[in-house]
């Protein structure tokens, strides 16, 4: 049940979904110079559209599929820009099983059904991801924004078509894959580790102008690694910005600590 709640729980934080990948057919280079100009215009274009937030807060139900096991259960997401991304997952009846709290530089999870507790630096969440993956990556994939850290590379090419843009590009041993539709905002995103079996790709749909901003209702997840194989469905109810957030996380005594 530990390994469990601790996958599932780092797993929802790391959007993706089993859409059928599609082959990128990239323009050739006619001119290299002028090509970069109007790649870095575009991806600037779309690194505007970002959702620009102070914090974020929202409710979804969410369905988790692992190992042919199916769970029903809600999440409550919670993030404070840059600083703190709060998660609360409860199942049947409002009772809470798993709290957790990232920070650039730490992981803390809370296992209420059993009383046990682990914290850890940042890099923990390697035993599911890339190293190559960051705070902020975590945060723009929860909020359905391109990673201005992904971008920064001269390895990167954009195609288009008539409904939607093709973003590819590797960095730091990682190869990924932007979809975005004709407002400038994903609807879905591949992350692979070059030369490695680990797999993350995420799905947006149902769009949907929420204070002004445009969030999708609707997300999905695929992850395959090493460690874990892990389908999810999150479907929002509830969506806010920019309210003033609380990130509870408090351990008591009872808890034991998990090395």
């Amino acid at each position: 049940m530990w390994s469990r709640l601790i996958v599932i729980a780092i797993a929802v934080l790391l959007l993706g979904s089993c859409k059928t990948k599609q082959k990128v057919v990239l323009p050739a280079h006619k001119d290299p110079v002028e090509t970069n100009e109007v790649h870095a215009a575009t991806i600037k274009t779309f690194e505007l559209s970002n959702l620009d937030f102070h914090s974020f807060s929202g409710r979804a139900k969410t369905k988790i599929e692992m190992n042919k096991q199916v769970h029903d259960v809600t999440v409550n997401l919670r993030i404070q820009r840059d600083k703190a991304i709060w998660l609360s997952v409860t199942a049947a009846l409002g009772i809470e099983i798993a709290r957790v709290l990232i920070t650039p530089d730490s992981v803390k999870i809370l296992n209420k059904l059993q009383g046990e507790y682990i914290a850890k630096p940042f890099h923990y969440i390697y035993h599911y991801t890339n190293q190559g993956v960051t705070f902020s990556t975590l945060q723009d994939l929860l909020l359905a924004n391109v990673s201005s850290n992904l971008l920064r590379t001269n390895n990167v090419q954009v195609a288009s078509s008539s409904d939607e843009f093709i973003v590819v590009g590797i960095k730091d041993e990682l190869s990924y894959q932007y979809r975005i539709n004709k407002e400038n905002r994903p609807f879905n995103f591949l992350l692979q580790e070059v030369g490695g079996d680990q797999n993350l790709e995420a799905f947006y749909g149902d769009f949907a102008k929420t204070n002004g901003y445009n969030f999708p209702q609707n997300m999905a997840l695929n992850i395959i690694g090493e460690q874990v194989s892990l389908k999810a469905q999150l479907s929002y109810n509830r969506v806010t910005f920019n309210e003033n957030i609380e990130l509870p996380f408090s351990v008591s005594n009872r808890y034991k600590v998990i090395d």
